[in-house]
């Protein structure tokens, strides 16, 4: 190992490099050598801390707590009034500037295995609820419909993400 990286700085090299892979290929195409090359790593390193399919729940954990962590920041800092649209905002900065997190979960949706499915509910149900909470401390009415409109809306701009077709949403 290079001299002042830590296993937690090369584990996270890995997964970041993960999601570039994973993203560009697809889960099912893509290897653990790409992984390892892309990290300037050995294959044999990856395996010391992830199989395949745990270094994807490992990046899709990353994604979701991305999300969580940049609403955290507007629930935080945002009056009531302006909480949906801070959130907006603050997904859009994440597409723009994770766009590969945002195509990786895109994929993850349509993954069967048990323990992808069970990091996509997850990471969906914590987003959820911490939107619907958020909604409802503020005193917005319809907090529950609001969520699932908001969280519609995210789907959408996923979509619109990953074809390309930005003319899919409205700007608010």
């Amino acid at each position: 190992m290079v001299k002042g990286v830590t296993s937690t700085d090369r584990r996270n090299d890995i997964i970041h490099s993960a999601v570039e892979v994973f993203a560009e290929f697809g889960y099912y195409r893509a290897t653990t050598a790409q992984v390892a090359e892309r990290a300037s790593i050995s294959q044999p390193y990856v395996y010391r801390f992830f199989t395949k399919e745990s270094l994807l729940e490992a990046a899709l954990e990353l994604s979701w707590q991305r999300i969580l962590q940049a609403f955290q920041r507007v629930k935080e800092t945002t009056s009531p009034e302006l909480l949906e649209l801070g959130f907006i905002r603050a997904y859009e900065e994440i597409t723009q500037s994770h766009r590969n997190e945002i195509l990786l979960q895109m994929q993850a949706q349509t993954i069967q295995e048990a323990p992808i499915r069970a990091v996509m509910k997850r990471g969906m149900n914590e987003v959820r609820q911490f939107v619907m909470q958020a909604f409802e401390e503020a005193g917005l009415q319809e907090a529950e419909e609001m969520t699932t409109m908001f969280l519609a809306r995210g789907m959408l701009c996923n979509v619109s993400l990953a074809l390309d077709m930005p003319d899919l949403m409205i700007k608010k």
